[in-house]
């Protein structure tokens, strides 16, 4: 009898429990849509709340409120009227029959079940704002997999918007992988290691050996994971956080997933088909939330513009996206006391502790410091002084704003 009572009162305190997690996890949810209404209603809008709002857990949490956010997140005024191509025939563009062939082949992109008549009236739709922006912005240049994040945008927010939002997006965040070459592309790819290397020497000393080199990635960066990821709601997660940050930080998203694989890629021969072969297989279980936090905290703890000598073997004389924006200036950080114990400690530590430390060690302020780093020209003078505010010890820092 006593036994079963046991039984009982544990059975009843884990359903306790599990009530209790339900619960506290609907009040943070619904306090988290009120203070993002709260920001979109600020005068002017409270742009940098919002890049927290997308980058913190969760980000933006559902569609109807992407719908309203990821405009302020692109500077895009929702209510001007969508670009037109002033009469020209679209189909007659040079880009149509590859246009046509991959969005033949992005049905997966729809949703299961999806009626065929919607699913076709949507590809239509795609073909035609793919068609536009290239048309309005001839220095743009199409690429195999650009079909994968119009299509997202489509999908989430309709296709009036999405036209404002992607032509906005190709020629800016988007705008080194439309180059006519893939030089630009290469550079960021190149990025990828030289992150992996700050976290995980061995690991990195490991993939070099093995010649694995960084092609495994491309499609990753070049479709923010959205040709790879087959659950729409991992997609949208991860295009929230990208809106709100530097445009880099889908290589850094990149680099963490390689981290995070760590032993699977270890384990593996060491030759470049054996490597290569495993990371092109991206997991579908990926602890979004967690991988997500600890590529913010990469971006924090090795901005890109301290990489940028290891990932670039000249000088550019082409600016790139990621060039117009400038990171903070982190190294007065590095003066700090604390941080000066704190890094004489990880000399001592075995490398795989190192790794463990970067990775999930909390970062102070560090949703404001991404969202400062991503900010557009929609951020007024007053939001920019709350942030800076906020910042507590960080440094005096400049922002160049896309030119």
């Amino acid at each position: 009898m006593a036994s079963r009572r046991a039984q009982g009162d544990g059975l009843t305190s884990s359903r306790w429990d599990g009530n209790t997690e339900k619960a506290d996890f609907n009040a943070k949810r619904k306090k988290k849509v009120a203070e993002i209404h709260q920001a979109l209603n600020s005068d002017p809008t409270d742009v940098a709340a919002l890049r927290r709002m997308a980058i913190s857990e969760g980000g933006l949490l559902t569609d109807e409120i992407r719908q309203k956010v990821w405009p302020k997140l692109l500077d895009v005024d929702a209510s001007d009227p969508p670009p037109t191509a002033a009469g020209k025939d679209l189909r007659q563009s040079k880009d149509y029959q590859q246009v046509l062939l991959d969005v033949r082949r992005s049905l997966r992109r729809f949703p299961p079940g999806m009626p065929e008549e919607q699913r076709a009236g949507l590809q239509e739709d795609l073909i035609d704002i793919i068609l536009l922006i290239l048309e309005r912005n001839p220095q743009l240049h199409y690429y195999q997999g650009y079909h994968d994040i119009v299509v997202t945008f489509l999908l989430v927010v309709g296709k009036r918007l999405a036209t404002s939002l992607v032509e906005k997006l190709s020629t800016h965040h988007l705008r080194d992988f439309m180059d006519p070459t893939m030089d630009n592309t290469k550079h960021i790819l190149n990025y990828l290691m030289p992150i992996i290397d700050q976290v995980n020497p061995e690991l990195h000393d490991f993939m070099q050996r093995a010649e694995v080199g960084t092609i495994f990635a491309l499609s990753w960066l070049i479709t923010w994971f959205g040709h790879v990821l087959s659950d729409f709601r991992h997609v949208v997660r991860l295009y929230d956080f990208f809106l709100a940050c530097h445009p880099l930080m889908p290589i850094y998203f990149a680099a963490v997933i390689v981290l995070y694989r760590e032993q699977e890629v270890q384990d593996c021969d060491c030759d470049m088909a054996s490597v290569h072969h495993l990371l092109s297989q991206i997991p579908q279980d990926l602890p979004y939330e967690t991988l997500i936090s600890r590529a913010g905290d990469l971006f924090v703890q090795f901005p890109s513009s301290k990489l940028a000598e290891k990932a670039a073997a000249q000088q550019q004389s082409v600016k790139t996206a990621a060039s117009t924006f400038k990171d903070f200036e982190l190294a007065s950080a590095q003066q700090r006391p604390d941080m000066v114990l704190r890094q004489r400690f990880r000399g001592l530590l075995q490398p795989e502790e190192r790794t463990k430390d970067v990775l999930t060690k909390p970062r102070t302020n560090r949703f404001v410091k991404l969202a400062v780093m991503g900010l557009t020209v929609a951020l007024g003078a007053a939001a920019l002084a709350v942030v800076k505010s906020a910042l507590e010890w960080a440094p005096k820092f400049q922002l160049q704003l896309f030119p």
